[in-house]
């Protein structure tokens, strides 16, 4: 297919332009994104596409080409921040305390324009593209959920993107091998014994054991072959200035590169949580939970994407991205079932992800609808060899 896609992409500008700003006033929480997937929904049958609802709020479309070929699947998130939004624009969101402050409204409408884009080619697509709107990545994740539900049943490879900071708008990245690190939460409660504070040596002090234990675990980050982080995100302990607090709570994330990585960074966690609860006479217990496994880019699928943005964007445009990341992300789930690709949007603005000012150049919605879209056609072409 002989296509300039981002020509087609800059012709939909207008129409992406609005759509995008549709989505970022009416930002929606994970796993409730009903609105976001009512207006996906309308928007894929207009374009002729089946849109099939699954898990309440995901979203599956699907274009089957006029000839038979192969299954490619590229996924957005959906789901929205509890943030309070600080950029001023004028389609700010009208939802308080909710904003799209991850470039999720980005994604949306990407693939969106990815989906218009390949429709006015139908008649050429040989195979099967599926349009994967996927809920809740920023919570417990709904790609696994995704894949439990079988929407990857038929699919040869799967890929995702993520806007970032890092690249300037109509700049793309890419990361050969291990992208996103993989991510456990935990929980600790540490119990001592409260009494009065003119007399602390009659209380065991669950506040300071828990202090203690966060310091220590803050420099586990240091001791590993390979990069890792430990963050204790909340702390919660006592009940007066002048009680020794008999009950402290913690919660935390530990991030990682790499299976062994893993393993060592969740034994050294439960190691030093008992061992400063047992210095302090406390008790304390740590509950670790297994959550998104990273992101690792299949090398030929990546060299796909490469290849591809280079043809569409030009060659400085893309840049390799030299460092894994020590974010999470729930594409992982589905790069561990198929082979596929995770790459980087330039979003052309300064402030961080996860930030309330947070806002992406409307030009990283023309970039990625124009590469989702060609990755998809490479990608079909890759499989029906």
């Amino acid at each position: 297919m002989d296509i300039d896609y981002l020509a087609e992409a800059h012709r939909l500008s207008g129409e992406l332009s609005a759509l995008r700003r549709e989505f970022h006033r009416e930002p929606e929480l994970g796993n409730h994104e009903f609105k976001t997937a009512a207006r996906i929904e309308h928007y894929l049958q207009e374009l002729g596409i089946s849109a099939e609802r699954i898990l309440e709020t995901a979203v599956v479309g699907r274009l089957k080409g006029t000839l038979p070929g192969p299954f490619i699947a590229l996924r957005a998130d959906m789901d929205a921040l509890p943030l309070q939004e600080a950029t001023g624009v004028e389609f700010v969101s009208q939802t308080p305390g909710v904003m799209h402050a991850c470039g999720h409204d980005v994604h949306i409408t990407a693939l969106l324009g990815a989906a218009r884009i390949l429709t006015a080619h139908r008649k050429e697509l040989a195979g099967t593209i599926l349009f994967l709107f996927q809920p809740d990545e920023e919570g417990n994740g709904g790609a696994r959920r995704m894949i439990e539900g079988g929407v990857l049943e038929g699919v040869s490879a799967v890929f995702g993107a993520h806007v970032t900071p890092e690249f300037p708008a109509g700049h793309i990245g890419v990361r050969y091998g291990k992208f996103y690190a993989a991510s456990d939460t935990f929980q600790i409660t540490v119990t001592g014994k409260s009494a009065h504070g003119a007399e602390r040596e009659k209380g065991i002090d669950a506040l300071a054991a828990a202090s203690k234990i966060v310091e220590e675990l803050l420099e586990l980050q240091y001791h590993s072959s390979e990069k890792s982080v430990v963050t204790v995100g909340t702390f919660h302990a006592g009940t007066a200035g002048n009680i020794v607090a008999d009950r402290a709570e913690l919660t935390g994330i530990i991030r990682t590169l790499g299976p062994e990585a893993r393993r060592q960074m969740r034994e050294r966690v439960l190691d030093t949580v008992r061992s400063v609860a047992g210095k302090f006479g406390t008790q304390a217990q740590c509950e670790l939970h297994e959550s998104y496994p990273g992101v690792v880019n299949e090398d030929s699928m990546t060299q796909l994407v490469e290849e591809t943005a280079r043809s569409v964007l030009g060659a400085e445009h893309v840049h390799r991205i030299e460092e894994p990341l020590m974010m999470t992300e729930d594409f992982g789930y589905f790069l561990q079932e198929r082979p596929g690709a995770f790459y980087h949007i330039g979003a052309g603005c300064s402030l961080p992800l996860h930030n309330p000012g947070f806002l992406p150049d409307e030009e990283a919605v023309v970039t990625a609808a124009a590469v989702h879209a060609a990755v998809a056609v490479r990608g079909i072409s890759a499989f029906a060899r």
